[in-house]
């Protein structure tokens, strides 16, 4: 098999993937933009919305690793010619996951006050996130069967698919939004906040419906989990085990950044709200070149070859530099006009306007810490990004916000903190993939 890598074959992965990735932090940002330019209690909303959002991209993020586990192993059994082996264990991994995701919400939806209030939120902002995310919950084992099937479809080598699902899921997000939100004239009343979380739970389900039926027509993987358990089940559960710990690490990092804007006011913490989604944002626009980087180099190294994923590394870190350093471009021209699509309120807009810059600028370093996690989820190196994530968070961002608190430097403290943290997630993963592989290529 020819194992050269073009940029037509890049592309083809990384498109598609850019665009299916944003579905996410587009769902949140729509919700933001719509819901800080309400009539009524927009910033107390837009605040309560950032809270919420953080505490559910923590559960997506922790449970939705099956998607670069189950991805990993197809890939690699592909790249080896026997995909046949592993056709059950996406069924069998979507059942385990979404059996979790109902635990969670059992546990979750009668603690959400407790909750919230250990991300500082009191007053409105507590009762607003409260009844927003009692909404949004229900959409949650939605979201986790389509990362799951998304998982599939990368394993096989296919973001388009993915790509469909995730602009009909944004499409339907951004409609309802406006309907739920703002009403319909004598049909529909006006939902505010709560008509933005039945918008996203509904284009949850749309997602996963979708996802069902792509899978059952376009592939021969079973929807269903059957016996007997699949051989791979248990790297599965390990590599799990690993993204969990790691994704725990990850969000111990949003966790203390959420809370401490929170804990420095309305505005502050309405603020964050818009920096930290569009950071989301650029992460999965980046995320593009860092899932093709996951699909191939899972192939490549199944292949066992390694001079070729030296080759997909090199061209990786050119384009994910070329898309983070325009996506920096593009922000600082629009600075002020992105701002005023979010919020109405000066006050939330000086703070905002004060850290984006910050955003903007780490978007080149993003670039290359996100595509070396993809890289390193494509190789199944679970253990290795976990222990990394420990490290940047524990050692680097913890000691560094709670610092800039003492100083108070408020979120400009947040935001450095986050840079540095990015620093510290992307170099080891550079150093050890060229000492790893150059050696492989050498040798092989």
């Amino acid at each position: 098999m020819s194992t050269s890598i073009t940029l037509k074959q890049i592309n083809k992965l990384a498109i598609p993937a850019l665009i299916s990735g944003v579905s996410e932090p587009i769902l949140s940002l729509t919700d933001a933009a719509i819901i800080g330019n309400m009539e009524q209690n927009a910033t107390t909303s837009l605040a309560a919305v950032g809270i919420v959002t953080t505490f559910l991209s923590m559960l997506i993020w922790v449970l939705g690793q099956t998607r670069s586990a189950i991805s990993s192993i197809i890939s690699q059994y592909l790249g080896a010619g026997n995909v046949e082996a592993v056709k059950n264990l996406p069924a069998q991994a979507i059942f385990v996951i979404t059996g979790l995701s109902l635990i969670i919400i059992a546990t979750t939806y009668p603690m959400a006050s407790q909750i919230f209030k250990l991300y500082n939120a009191s007053g409105d902002i507590l009762d607003y996130s409260v009844n927003y995310y009692r909404i949004r919950v229900f959409g949650f084992p939605f979201t986790l069967f389509t990362i799951a099937v998304f998982g599939t479809f990368r394993g096989l080598q296919n973001t388009f698919y993915p790509m469909l699902i995730a602009i009909a899921g944004a499409s339907a997000n951004i409609i309802l939004d406006f309907i739920f939100v703002y009403g319909v004239n004598d049909i529909i009343p006006e939902m505010h906040i709560e008509g933005a979380a039945y918008a996203s739970v509904i284009a949850q389900i749309l997602m996963a419906l979708l996802s069902g039926h792509y899978l059952l027509k376009k592939t021969d993987i079973p929807i269903l989990a059957k016996l007997p358990v699949n051989p791979e089940m248990k790297k599965f559960t390990l590599m799990i085990l690993n993204l969990f710990i790691r994704t725990l690490a990850l969000n111990i990092a949003l966790y203390f950044g959420t809370s401490f804007a929170t804990k420095y006011g309305e505005n502050y913490i309405a603020a964050y709200t818009i920096a930290i989604n569009l950071w989301f944002l650029g992460a999965f626009l980046i995320d593009g070149y860092a899932s093709a980087g996951n699909i191939l180099s899972g192939k490549l190294f199944g292949a066992k070859a390694y001079s070729s994923l030296i080759e997909l590394s090199n061209k990786l870190i050119k384009y994910g530099l070329i898309v983070g350093l325009l996506i920096g471009v593009m922000g600082a021209v629009f600075y002020y006009p992105i701002g005023n699509i979010f919020s109405n309120d000066q006050e939330v807009l000086n703070e905002f306007y004060n850290i984006f810059w910050i955003v903007l600028a780490m978007q080149p370093l993003c670039a290359l810490a996100f595509i070396f996690d993809g890289v390193f989820k494509g190789l199944g190196k679970m253990k290795y990004l976990r222990n990394v994530l420990l490290f940047s968070t524990l050692i680097v961002f913890v000691p560094i916000v709670f610092w800039t608190d003492q100083l108070d430097y408020k979120l400009y403290g947040i935001f450095i903190a986050f840079t540095l943290w990015m620093v510290a997630r992307g170099l080891p993963l550079i150093i050890k993939f060229r000492k790893t592989f150059k050696s492989l290529a050498q040798n092989g």
